[in-house]
């Protein structure tokens, strides 16, 4: 089982008791799902259902990609799912790939645990695909919670494309960050885990 902890979060496979939370957090209509591309359509609530069951389905026959694709995010103390974190091809042909987060619950937001999340996430992926030289995050202009995180992680911001997107009837720009391999790993050279590790030890 891949588990990576934090201070406040561990980032792990996806276990039985998360399914319900999972489910209730990725239907439709959820105050989180307001600033995680809300230009693209929403699954239905049938929908969500059906892609947790194949999830889960893939958990009991053995058949999970590797590297992850998708991995939970779980409170450190009780191990409750609190969010996730993603990634997809921009590009397979040159090993360019776009990764994501999501913490559902608002009461979570601004204390850390997405940034906990988001740099072992940046870890993982690092560290599973040798072949990668670089991780994309992708966001709009009223996003500021994912453009403050970026920036606190050290990507850089590398793209706007201006009036791009739209929501609620009005235009926003598309942002893209981005951090090469070796500067994160000349930023962590022991890796961000140990380094969260060390400083709840301290």
């Amino acid at each position: 089982m891949i588990r990576y902890e934090g201070k406040q979060i561990v980032v792990r496979d996806w276990i039985p008791a998360d399914k319900d939370d999972w489910i209730y957090w990725t239907s439709p209509g959820r105050y989180w799902q307001t600033f995680d591309g809300p230009y693209y359509p929403r699954r239905s609530k049938e929908e969500v259902v059906e892609q947790v069951e194949a999830h889960y389905e893939k958990i009991s026959n053995g058949t999970l990609a590797s590297p992850r694709t998708r991995l939970a995010i779980a409170d450190k103390r009780t191990d409750k799912l609190l969010g996730n974190v993603g990634w997809y091809w921009e590009s397979k042909e040159t090993n360019w790939l776009c990764a994501g987060i999501a913490i559902f619950d608002p009461k979570f937001w601004g204390d850390g645990r997405g940034y906990e999340a988001f740099g072992l996430w940046t870890d993982y992926l690092f560290q599973a695909m040798p072949e990668i030289v670089r991780v994309d995050l992708r966001t709009w202009s009223g996003n500021f919670g994912m453009m403050k995180l970026a920036e606190k992680l050290g990507y850089t911001k590398e793209a706007c494309f201006r009036k791009a997107r739209i929501v609620d009837g009005n235009y926003y720009d598309s942002i893209g960050f981005g951090v090469l391999r070796e500067e994160w790993e000349a930023w962590h050279p022991e890796g961000f885990q140990k380094e969260l590790v060390d400083q709840a030890s301290s």
